[in-house]
């Protein structure tokens, strides 16, 4: 663990500084900020999964960074499992992942599968939905979740989609009940604003590998060659 790290700050900092992280742990051997899972957390860490504390549960952050910053995305983007990357380094994925492609494009070429088509297709009419509401207006049922989880994974790790938040069922007296639900938008719309698109487009690929190669190698001198190409690519 970065014995610089005790709080929601520290981890922003950090982050701000290193470009992106996987969301917990570095089981993939390529960088995390808080580098132990739930189940590891060492002896005397200020820092704990779980404890519902927003200044010291690494959990309680990925929904902060939403909330208080523009400038940090959050979802599966590494190896399937949740990461944060930031605006600066963002577009660098976008060229790998997207290559200056849209949905509809790979989609035609049998690229994206049928439910991730229907699932973008919804988000998109409506902006950003909570996740029982993408299953609701997709008309997806219990027998599609399989399939459902996959494709929602599938578009976040092709940068498609991302997470804008969380948001609670309101009832009819418009009071809110039940758990957080996650909230999903497109990339464009919570990039909305910014170069981000623009200075992807503007990239090679080559290039753009290269600046990922060099800070991950940066931050762990003993990542494997074919761990960071997954790690860059998604794939």
């Amino acid at each position: 663990m970065n014995n610089k790290l005790s709080n929601f700050n520290d981890f922003v900092q950090i982050l701000l500084a290193t470009g992106f992280s996987l969301g917990g742990g570095n089981d993939e051997g390529i960088y995390a900020i808080v580098n132990f899972g739930w189940q590891d957390v060492p002896s005397g860490s200020p820092i704990a999964w779980h404890t519902g504390d927003i200044e010291t549960d690494p959990w309680e952050w990925r929904v902060r960074v939403l909330n208080e910053r523009d400038d940090i995305a959050y979802s599966k983007c590494f190896f399937k499992k949740s990461g944060y990357i930031i605006r600066e380094f963002y577009p660098y994925f976008l060229a790998l992942r997207r290559g200056g492609r849209g949905l509809d494009d790979e989609y035609a070429e049998g690229l994206i599968s049928q439910y991730a088509k229907r699932i973008y297709d919804v988000i998109r009419e409506h902006g950003e939905l909570p996740l029982q509401e993408i299953k609701t207006y997709g008309g997806f049922g219990r027998e599609d979740k399989s399939k459902f989880d996959s494709a929602l994974t599938e578009l976040q790790m092709r940068l498609y989609l991302t997470i804008c938040g969380t948001s609670r069922k309101m009832n009819a007296k418009g009071e809110e009940y039940g758990w957080n639900s996650t909230m999903f938008c497109a990339t464009e719309r919570f990039w909305e604003g910014t170069d981000v698109f623009d200075r992807a487009a503007k990239l090679d690929e080559s290039g753009a590998y290269a600046v990922i190669r060099e800070r991950v190698l940066e931050l762990n001198p003993n990542a494997e060659e074919k761990k960071i190409r997954k790690f860059a690519y998604g794939r």
